[in-house]
């Protein structure tokens, strides 16, 4: 399964979701994404899962994006979860900033870099 069956997979609410944020995510990280642990990963390393930067995860009534180390942004709109990664819920594609997804993707990635 590669991140473009993985999304299809979804039910419409959900994959409306993440037809839009993978855009995003393949912006700033170019070809660098991959299905590990059953959903999308970006990775900067040379396999999946190595210097991961972000993921998104469907669950039943939300899409989560998160970043890896995204505690280190120190931005209340980001929810810390386990380890160093925080993300956020998306509910609707309202819910989407693409300025803010990119924003953090660019921050996240100069992390690993």
């Amino acid at each position: 399964m590669n991140v473009q069956d993985y999304v299809t997979a979804l039910p419409d609410a959900r994959r409306e979701i993440a037809e839009k944020l993978v855009p995003l995510i393949e912006a700033v990280l170019p070809g660098k994404g991959a299905v590990w642990h059953g959903h999308p990963v970006w990775s900067l390393g040379p396999a999946p899962g190595k210097t991961p930067v972000c993921l998104i995860k469907a669950y039943s009534s939300y899409v989560t994006f998160a970043l890896w180390r995204g505690q280190e942004l120190a931005d209340p709109r980001l929810t810390p979860a386990a380890r160093q990664m925080a993300g956020v819920k998306i509910r609707t594609l309202a819910d989407i900033d693409p300025d803010l997804i990119t924003t953090w993707l660019t921050q996240a990635q100069a992390l690993e870099a």
